[in-house]
């Protein structure tokens, strides 16, 4: 049995493990957009084999985050912003039954947790901290998600998210669209408490779209600057 262990051990780890830390590093904008991956790094950095990484990036080209070109390798794909509003309006569909599911399932412990988190966000928001409120949101999402009990909405929504997510940084996370997600949040939670499945689907609908509302008004006006 050690022998068997040691014999996976030494396989290294799989494509899927794999194309799961080339995400992390696209959503942590450590890969960025028109960026080329050097194979060779993404093994040392991985401990995976030429043919996992390859594996892997075929899997992340199904999803729409690497481009492959033959002879030329991978690079992380850009999102246009047509097919941002495409993912945005597919989330605010999605997100929003989760809310309603979770409405109806969570229990007291998992509702004030919520409520934990939106506080600190809040508070974020007071003290400046862009990036730990950015923490914080996914952190919110995903207990939401998960506590809706629908694990395949909440793999479908990350993926949706991963293509857009070097845009959040430098446009969602600074000023009053801080202030704006933080009521959105409030507002949702609020309808979460009073146990109004419908109320929590209606607004976490209101937030998604809020938020593809200010992507195009900041796409508009850099094509006016331009």
């Amino acid at each position: 049995m050690e022998a068997a262990i040691e014999k996976l051990a030494k396989r290294g780890p799989s494509a899927s493990h794999i194309a799961d830390w080339i995400r992390s590093q696209i959503r942590g904008n450590r890969l960025v957009p028109g960026q080329r991956l050097v194979e060779v790094d993404i093994i040392r950095q991985t401990g995976g084999s030429r043919f996992k990484v390859r594996e892997a990036y075929q899997r992340l080209a199904a999803e729409g985050l690497l481009e492959i070109e033959e002879y030329r390798g991978a690079r992380v794909r850009g999102a246009s912003m047509d097919e941002v509003r495409q993912l945005y309006r597919a989330r605010a569909a999605l997100e929003a039954l989760c809310a309603a599911d979770f409405t109806r399932k969570a229990s007291d412990e998992e509702i004030a947790r919520l409520g934990e988190i939106a506080r600190q966000m809040e508070e974020c928001v007071e003290s400046e901290q862009p990036q730990e409120f950015g923490k914080l949101n996914a952190e919110w999402h995903t207990l939401l998600m998960r506590g809706a009990g629908n694990a395949v909405i909440e793999d479908m929504v990350r993926r949706l998210n991963t293509p857009v997510h070097h845009l959040l940084f430098g446009t969602f996370y600074r000023g009053e669209r801080l202030r704006e997600a933080a009521r959105d949040h409030r507002r949702i939670l609020d309808a979460i408490e009073a146990r109004n499945p419908d109320g929590a689907e209606c607004e976490m609908r209101a937030h998604v779209e809020n938020g593809l509302s200010f992507l195009s008004e900041l796409d508009r006006a850099v094509h006016l600057e331009d």
